[in-house]
């Protein structure tokens, strides 16, 4: 069993300005553990949505587990996030709020073997900002070329 899996969703990182960040707990069926254990996830269009008074990740991709036969699941369906009422509260009425979202930012197995997702409540970045991220990213690559030498 693989416990050094994260997948990180760096479009989220992007497109958003990352206000604050929650590890919750995802509600699976057997082949979809087995499955994300393989790393056979994708987390890049996924986002996450209220439906009463629950939070639910939907577009997450999980997969088909390889070996599973006619119990296996569905690929993209809606999965149930795990968080403390507090929690949940406190990202509801935050959510709500004009330009804010919640996103899923990475995808792990924790010590205890079980699926965790780390999600941000995010505020979408202007035009501007994005061209400054690429920019703070290129200086950093050429400074690294640089120390290499």
């Amino acid at each position: 069993m693989d416990q050094n899996l994260y997948i990180k969703n760096k479009k989220a990182y992007f497109e958003y300005h990352i206000l604050d960040k929650y590890t919750a707990g995802i509600k699976l069926l057997g082949t979809e553990i087995k499955s994300i254990r393989d790393g056979k996830a994708n987390i890049n269009d996924a986002f996450c949505t209220f439906i009463d008074n629950q939070l639910y990740v939907r577009n997450l991709h999980i997969a088909e587990y390889s070996f599973g036969s006619f119990y296996n699941h569905e690929a993209k369906r809606d999965r149930v996030l795990l968080l403390n009422k507090k929690e949940l509260k406190k990202l509801s009425t935050r959510g709500e709020e004009k330009g804010l979202t919640i996103v899923p930012l990475a995808l792990f197995i924790s010590e205890r073997g079980f699926a965790k997702l780390e999600i941000g409540l995010a505020q979408g970045k202007k035009t501007f900002d994005k061209r400054e991220t690429m920019k703070e990213r290129d200086t950093k690559l050429e400074m690294d070329r640089a120390m290499k030498r």
